[in-house]
């Protein structure tokens, strides 16, 4: 009938003017080769979003392209600078001028980096300066500034996804362990939260589950809670957050909120996220200004429970060592 043909009319108009938005839309990904952000670059070139990809080395084109989890950064550059739309950046989140050149007439960033993972040794002494551009003062909080500060800069980008992760108890065990062991890296996630709430800038905060296995059920298990609020902590998927880090591009209300993303029993959750961001809301609550100096007295006493912990362990090992050297020596006189 005639209604119906015009029902179709316009239903090809709404999905061309989408199709035509996501052509035109180009958002500038950090992490890009990490096993977040390499999910990110490929699922944005696969929604005919361009890309442009952070990249802290050359591109090497003697390696064979993949994005295995298992592929090295070479082979992850390599094949991602070969998707549609992917162009790659040089340069370093901690650097103000790099990211300038990262979000040229781009519309969003999404921010996938994190520190690498120091020598226990060297961060439980502190050994490295908090002024080392691989610290996670660097990388999780002065690459937040240099972002907001370019996005404040730009005519044309206008929003910053940052993934961090759960930091709001400093004396937790897991955000303890993480400190002593990761250059404070959960302290300065908080604090790079922080300067996004503060900012004026439109941001989603997205704190995931533990990322990294695979083997976990996807039928209808995603879970958001908005405002920063508490979810269980469980597995979820590089893939899964990835995801979430570009539907949330597509949900104005968005903007301004602090998403915890878990993973729920089989059944109870959602298949896709877009259920679930059509409902959240902006940040309401106030969270705490700094928790810098209690992530930091965590930490130290987590140092001193740990040594302790050594000391009397070598004590006791000494003094096994000292018995069966003794009991051995007594038998052959």
């Amino acid at each position: 009938t005639e209604q119906n043909y015009i029902m179709r009319f316009f239903v090809l108009l709404l999905l061309l003017s989408v199709a035509s938005l996501c052509a035109a839309m180009r958002v500038a990904v950090t992490g890009t080769t990490g096993l977040l952000g390499r999910q990110v670059v490929e699922r944005l070139s696969n929604k005919n979003i361009k890309v442009n990809a952070l990249l802290r080395h050359p591109i090497d084109n003697s390696v064979t392209p993949s994005i295995d989890k298992d592929a090295k950064s070479t082979q992850v550059a390599l094949y991602l600078s070969q998707l549609p739309g992917v162009t790659m950046v040089a340069g370093d989140a901690t650097d103000l001028a790099s990211c300038k050149q990262l979000v040229d007439n781009c519309d969003a960033i999404i921010a996938a980096h994190g520190p690498v993972k120091p020598p226990p040794i060297q961060s439980l002494f502190r050994l490295l300066p908090e002024s080392d551009p691989v610290h996670s003062r660097s990388v999780n909080y002065v690459a937040v500034q240099n972002m907001i500060d370019v996005v404040k800069e730009s005519k044309s980008c206008k929003r910053i996804v940052r993934v961090t992760g759960k930091g709001e108890e400093p004396t937790a065990f897991f955000t303890v362990l993480i400190n002593m062991l990761g250059n404070m890296a959960k302290a300065w996630n908080y604090e790079g939260e922080q300067l996004l709430r503060t900012s004026g800038v439109d941001y989603t905060i997205i704190r995931p589950g533990v990322m990294g296995r695979n083997d976990i059920p996807t039928n209808k298990v995603r879970a958001l809670a908005d405002n920063g609020q508490d979810l269980k902590v469980t597995a979820v998927t590089h893939s899964q957050i990835a995801e979430l880090c570009c539907d949330c591009l597509d949900y104005s209300n968005a903007a301004k909120t602090t998403l915890t993303a878990m993973n729920v029993d089989e059944g109870l959750g959602e298949d896709s996220y877009a259920p679930l961001l059509e409902n959240v809301k902006a940040d309401s609550r106030e969270f705490p200004s700094t928790l810098l100096e209690e992530h930091k007295r965590g930490a130290r006493n987590g140092a001193v429970i740990l040594a302790s912990f050594l000391a009397v362990f070598v004590s006791v090992s000494v003094a096994v060592l000292k018995s069966i050297s003794g009991f051995v020596l007594g038998i052959f006189h």
